[in-house]
């Protein structure tokens, strides 16, 4: 799909190098904590400088942090009609808080763990997000029914044969009768967020 969208002209990916941003000798663009501890925190310096020449009048900085708001369908909803984002990668112990405090408009989260880099979350962000964008699904009604999009999880699909080892399609959904299938995926839906996620209801 990001690969379609960007044949389409319908977004632009790009990554860059924060080493291009470092002014040492070694290109360093990570340093020793104050206070001491394990591990390297990304130095503020080059992400300045970067988001210095990469920011435009209509762009949103996003740091990618196990510190941010949890990322949701809703998010990414915003976030596909946003005209230019950059989504700040993280890595080791993290960043300079100050790119949190100053340089960023927002921090994001894509669960309740830790991962080696950002840039994991970063390529999630952007999955969910470009795929939202007009024309970039081949069907744009599927955007509308996914999990979360609508409050609930999806509804269970299936598809041929009909009967696979005696573990039958439903019955409803053979019938051709539109309205007894809205039902039943409407009902399966609200089944399913209420054994899964309660919380969604």
């Amino acid at each position: 799909m990001l690969k379609r969208a960007q044949e389409k002209g319908l977004a632009t990916l790009e990554a860059v190098d924060l080493r291009e941003w470092a002014t040492d000798k070694h290109r360093t663009t990570d340093d020793a904590p104050y206070g001491g501890g394990p591990g390297m925190v990304m130095k503020i310096e080059p992400i300045a400088r970067a988001l210095d020449t990469l920011r435009g009048d209509r762009t949103r900085v996003l740091l990618m942090s196990p510190q941010g708001r949890r990322f949701n369908q809703k998010m990414a909803e915003a976030y596909s009609r946003e005209h230019h984002l950059i989504l700040v990668c993280g890595h080791y112990e993290g960043v300079d808080q100050r790119v949190a405090d100053h340089l960023v408009d927002e921090e994001v989260s894509i669960g309740d763990y830790v991962l080696t880099n950002g840039a994991l979350a970063a390529l999630v962000l952007t999955d969910a997000i470009v795929r939202l964008i007009p024309g970039v699904l081949g069907d744009a009604g599927s955007a509308a029914q996914d999990s979360f999009s609508t409050g609930l999880l999806d509804y269970p699909h299936y598809t041929r044969p009909e009967n696979f080892q005696d573990w039958k399609v439903p019955d409803v959904l053979l019938s051709g009768n539109h309205a007894a299938i809205e039902a039943w995926r409407r009902q399966r839906a609200l089944e399913l967020t209420q054994q899964r996620r309660p919380d969604l209801i």
